[in-house]
């Protein structure tokens, strides 16, 4: 049973949902310690990565809550209460997780995690690293297991990643070469096309020019097998119609800007797949344990050295200012790999 724990903690979290620059667009808080499910764990918060989702879900909206909503869902921490219907986790461990969206997330000093959302850390990564990689990790997991249903007979085929350089491009690199694909990544800057290099992509392209012919001059005329979209696929949609082999598969994790024609993948049979790594609990699906195996799967390959965290910039402390900075680093869409804040304040 947990001991010596507070009532209430300090939380970083909202009640409008205005611009980053808007002096209330986050405020430092104290809430009430999240409550604890039968299957929850409740974690003191050690390190929360900012995703592009995190400032989606901030973007300005007309609607105010009545309580204040605090973000994030991409952690690491100590696992100091649970549930009575808990096993796998016992309190002590070192975890990382990736929470549901809702109105409690882990910007603050403890968050109160479903356990299938939950794994032991890798011991090879610190706090900061591990807090990088669940929502990442989890979210190319799918992708390549669960929609595109790569395995062993797969090995040899080609991925084209574009905007490989950002975190879900940057561990799906990574877990596309442990699967025995070729992976084409694409950039725009010297640096992300380094990195890109880095996270194992054997090609990098110009995402800034015309692909088709970049393809063709580099050997793939008569196109790839898989497609991963991780930017607005609506500039892209003729290119990745024309690029994908017949019997290939798509999949796009970013809405569409603009209406796109489908009917072009009815010639080819292509399978046209969309990922969202929250769907399981969304919908509460009977597999939504599955999502814990992946991330006990991942931290096997980190310990190994097989994956490699993604972290590249870490900020602190955990506040509305720095949580503010954090907002403005991803909008402005030029972060190299994932962001990391660190509480330590606690």
């Amino acid at each position: 049973m947990a001991l010596n724990l507070p009532k209430t903690m300090r939380a970083v979290g909202l009640y409008k949902y205005l611009p980053i620059t808007d002096p209330e667009s986050f405020l430092d808080l104290e809430v009430s310690l999240p409550a604890v499910g039968q299957s929850d764990v409740l974690v003191k918060v050690k390190a929360v990565s900012v995703n592009p989702i995190d400032t989606k879900q901030r973007a300005p909206k007309p609607r105010v809550e009545a309580s204040p909503r605090v973000l994030g869902w991409d952690g690491s921490g100590v696992v100091v209460d649970k549930g009575s219907l808990v096993n796998k986790l016992k309190l002590g461990d070192h975890v990382y997780f990736s929470g549901a969206l809702g109105p409690s997330g882990c910007n603050a000093q403890y968050y109160s995690v479903h356990e299938g959302l939950v794994a032991k850390k890798p011991t090879s990564l610190s706090f900061e690293q591990a807090a990088a990689m669940p929502l990442t990790t989890l979210t190319a997991y799918e992708i390549f297991y669960d929609l595109m249903k790569i395995s062993e007979k797969d090995r040899g085929k080609s991925l084209l990643i574009i905007n490989s350089a950002g975190g879900a491009g940057s561990i799906a690199t990574q877990l596309a070469r442990h699967l025995g694909l070729t992976v084409i990544g694409t950039a725009a800057r010297e640096t992300t096309r380094s990195w890109s290099l880095q996270q194992g992509a054997q090609l990098v392209l110009d995402h800034k020019k015309d692909l088709l012919p970049q393809l063709k001059d580099n050997g793939y005329a008569s196109g790839v097998d898989y497609i991963l979209v991780n930017y607005d696929p609506y500039p892209y949609w003729n290119t990745i119609m024309e690029a994908v082999k017949p019997m290939g598969t798509i999949c796009l994790i970013v809405d569409s800007s603009g209406l796109v024609d489908i009917k072009p993948l009815k010639a080819k049979s292509i399978t046209l797949a969309s990922e969202m790594m929250m769907t399981r609990y969304k919908y509460d699906t009977p597999d939504k344990v599955k999502l814990a195996e992946y991330l006990d799967l991942a931290a096997e390959l980190f310990d190994k050295g097989v994956l490699k965290h993604t972290l590249t910039k870490t900020l602190s402390p955990l506040n509305a200012q720095t949580l503010k900075q954090a907002h403005k680093i991803i909008e402005e869409q030029t972060m190299v790999g994932k962001l990391v804040i660190t509480n330590d304040q606690v």
